[in-house]
């Protein structure tokens, strides 16, 4: 890789101050009244339910898993993604308010690994693959998790019948749109399937309204009393997501051999920011949703500066 400091600083701008300006622009939209509160939250309805099933469909189904399986860094990505999760869960036992652990859990776990993960390796080595692997390994879990654990924690659920909250957990999993559209997604690659161009371009056209949609939902959707008083939380949670993780595993993917293209996909995975369909999942299971879009706005602006960092040092390791 022969890109220097400066140009990695300029591509890390790139890939996320956008990302923050387009929840600024849904908050500036729900202030001049362009958005109100029902809209926003069909348009998160709209983005759960299809666009982000879209988007993961999109990503998977054109990935051809079996010309470049890697065993080892596949079960590599989900054996730290499970103990990102082990490691957040632990750590949110400490806050009091039990009905807000699930968004702590998930908004220090999940990244934006789908969304960011082949767009920042293909920009720095021209192909993808090893992070389309990475979302094999980690997003199938991400989502399982983040299901089981929200539903667990739903406030409205604190007084249900476990064995009934058991039985609407299961059934939350297996009718989540989002794991649909991965298991879809997966299925069409491994088998084959061909796929038409009047598919794939509708396909694509939903899934490229994921991000830019999610993004200003969540924008909107800040309000910025509630925030204040979250805002310890969301500080605590970002340096777990940017920094921690990546403390801990990116050592072992080194003594493990990974480098290059499969060690920037360990990167985006452990150490970028959380990912706006947190906050659209949170939402959709009765969560309040506060915490979660304090942690995607702070993480989305201040990796900026730690996945700048966390290149630089690899870099200069020469271990990319």
């Amino acid at each position: 890789m022969n890109n220097s400091f400066s140009e990695n600083l300029i591509f890390s701008f790139n890939a996320t101050i956008p990302v923050f300006l387009m929840m600024v622009f849904g908050w500036f939209a729900k202030k001049v009244n362009l958005l109100d509160e029902h809209s926003t939250k069909k348009i998160n309805q709209f983005v759960f339910k299809a666009l982000l099933p879209a988007l993961l469909f999109m990503d998977l189904s054109t990935a051809d898993f079996k010309a470049v399986w890697d065993t080892e860094f596949v079960l590599f990505c989900f054996l730290a993604t499970a103990g990102s999760i082990t490691i957040a869960y632990l750590i949110s036992l400490v806050h009091k308010d039990k009905t807000e652990r699930g968004e702590i859990i998930q908004a220090s776990y999940r990244s934006s690994a789908a969304i960011l993960g082949i767009a920042f390796v293909k920009n720095i080595y021209g192909e993808a693959t090893m992070a389309a692997l990475m979302i094999v390994g980690t997003v199938p879990l991400y989502n399982i998790i983040a299901v089981i654990i929200l539903s667990l924690t739903s406030p409205d659920k604190q007084q249900t019948d476990k064995r009934e909250l058991l039985r609407k957990t299961f059934r939350d999993v297996i009718t989540n749109p989002i794991i649909l559209g991965i298991i879809a997604g997966m299925l069409w690659s491994v088998l084959r399937i061909p796929q038409p161009v009047i598919l794939s371009k509708s396909v694509s056209y939903l899934g490229n309204m994921a991000t830019p949609l999610s993004l200003i939902a969540l924008g909107a959707s800040f309000k910025t009393s509630d925030a204040r008083q979250k805002i310890r939380t969301a500080v605590g949670i970002t340096f777990i997501k940017l920094m921690l993780f990546c403390m801990i595993f990116l050592p072992v993917a080194i003594i493990m051999g990974f480098r290059d293209e499969k060690l920037i996909a360990i990167l985006v995975m452990l150490g970028s920011a959380t990912t706006g369909s947190c906050f659209v999942m949170a939402k959709n299971m009765n969560h309040n949703g506060t915490i979660t879009a304090c942690a995607v706005m702070l993480t989305t602006l201040c990796s900026a500066f730690t996945l700048t960092a966390w290149l630089f040092i690899l870099r200069t390791m020469q271990y990319i």
